[in-house]
């Protein structure tokens, strides 16, 4: 298999090509399993030798590939509980390593990367530098490192070629939905795609990532409850933060126990509120919930990394977003679609069955019904697989949805919130929070 830097400097075509090639394998190994059980061979032991096949495979192609490929998959890890039923845990295990445990690229092949930021003799700023990466991302990789001022710091280094890379994936990205728009007519597609653009394009520049992060900084400095990092220097392919020691949101999740569950009920609660409370307390919106960019430090705090995806909100979160969320809440079928309508959810010429739809939208909003509501696995994936087996009624409905581009990250954070809290099994207030932080909602 290619190192993750050919993966990353290779062609678009070459790209696309491996990421077209996990399905295909996928359905090869479907093919193999019936084989091999017409052989004899023992069903449960097909079904995990092909599912940890197919699972390393695809952790290792979108490790290797980087860029909006590896993006896609960590955006999914806040959702791992939807995949088909897997009591082994692989396709968790794979999916929560690409939030922070991913091929690294050879320090010798960024080190030109620092030399154009720092200067040939960058150890003058950075006198000790570990060359092992704490965390291989998407876009650049985190070396622990000593500021000259004696500091501890988190080094974010960009990958070579990596804008090239993210260009290529956005392209194939185009494409699909080209596809996709031939069989789903009416689906707004392709300002969603311009949106992910901007926001992509916006991680490749750390200079950006770090105005964002100061502000937050600012705006958290003394919070008893979340901590942001100074920003120490920001190049545009180099970010230098304070460094943060702390316990990984995922793991908390991992650990299951009654004795952790105050523990996670706290982070939990934590998490949610930054990331609603971020437009009104800074006026921009954190728009990569996924738990990897997320620790629980030493003292019970929540500290919060990688800035580069964000929405700038001088006005605070979107009212529409709070009558929206208001609006779903309706016992009447047809006022919830009038609302819908209202907020452009549903053109007015599209006939939708409106029980249908509110049955649709319910993991959405069934925890706002809540003034305190417990998450977990089994019951977001419970509504997940009702509302999205193609031989269910409301299926269909959601072809009749359209989200508008300028909402599109307010819905992917709230989203990313509920996935992330139904992984740690969460108890949490919810009616409380939404009244304090979503503009609309509580009137």
């Amino acid at each position: 298999m290619p190192s993750p830097s050919a993966a990353m400097t290779a062609n678009a075509w070459v790209r696309s090509a491996r990421l077209a090639s996990l399905p295909v394998y996928a359905g090869a190994a479907s093919v193999e399993g019936l084989a091999r059980r017409a052989l004899g061979q023992d069903p449960d032991a097909v079904r995990r030798d092909l599912r940890r096949r197919t699972t390393q495979r695809t952790r290792r192609t979108l490790g290797e590939l980087k860029g909006g490929a590896l993006k896609a998959g960590q955006l999914l890890s806040t959702v791992e509980m939807l995949f088909p039923p897997d009591p082994e845990g692989m396709w968790r295990s794979t999916l929560q390593g690409l939030q922070e445990d991913n091929p690294s690229v050879p320090f010798a092949q960024l080190r030109p990367v620092l030399e154009e930021a720092l200067g040939r003799d960058w150890t003058r700023l950075l006198p000790e530098l570990d060359e092992e990466e704490a965390a291989a991302a998407s876009i650049g990789q985190v070396h622990r490192g000593t500021w000259h001022d004696g500091r501890d710091v988190a080094v974010k280094i960009q990958y070579p070629g990596i804008r090239e890379a993210l260009a290529a994936d956005l392209r194939a990205v185009s494409w699909a939905t080209r596809g996709v728009a031939l069989v789903a007519r009416g689906l707004s597609l392709p300002p969603l795609v311009a949106e992910l653009r901007t926001r992509l394009v916006e991680e490749l520049d750390y200079v950006h990532e770090g105005r964002v992060q100061q502000a937050f900084a600012r705006s958290y400095l003394d919070d008893p409850e979340a901590v942001v990092p100074q920003v120490v220097h920001a190049a545009p392919r180099i970010l230098v933060t304070e460094w943060l020691e702390g316990t990984p949101l995922v793991r908390l999740g991992d650990d299951g126990s009654p004795e952790s569950a105050p523990l996670r009920d706290l982070a939990g609660e934590r998490y949610q509120r930054f990331l609603l409370s971020g437009p009104e307390r800074v006026g921009l919106l954190h728009t990569d919930p996924h738990p990897g960019n997320f620790r629980v430090l030493p003292d019970g705090r929540l500290g919060v990394f990688d800035f580069g995806s964000s929405l700038t909100l001088p006005e605070g979160m979107p009212s529409a977003f709070g009558r929206l969320m208001r609006v779903m809440l309706g016992d009447d079928p047809a006022a919830v679609l009038a609302g819908l309508r209202a907020e452009g959810f549903v053109r007015p010429e599209r006939q939708v069955d409106a029980a249908k739809l509110v049955d649709y939208l319910s993991p959405f909003s069934e925890p706002a019904r809540h003034a305190v509501f417990t998450y977990s696995r089994e019951w977001l994936a419970s509504e997940f697989a009702r509302v999205n087996d193609p031989r269910n009624p409301e299926f269909g409905v959601a072809l009749q949805l359209d989200i508008p581009a300028d909402l599109l990250f307010t819905h992917r954070v709230w989203l990313g919130v509920v996935g992330v809290l139904s992984q740690l099994g969460a108890t949490v207030p919810v009616r409380s929070e939404l009244n304090r932080w979503l503009p609309g909602f509580a009137a």
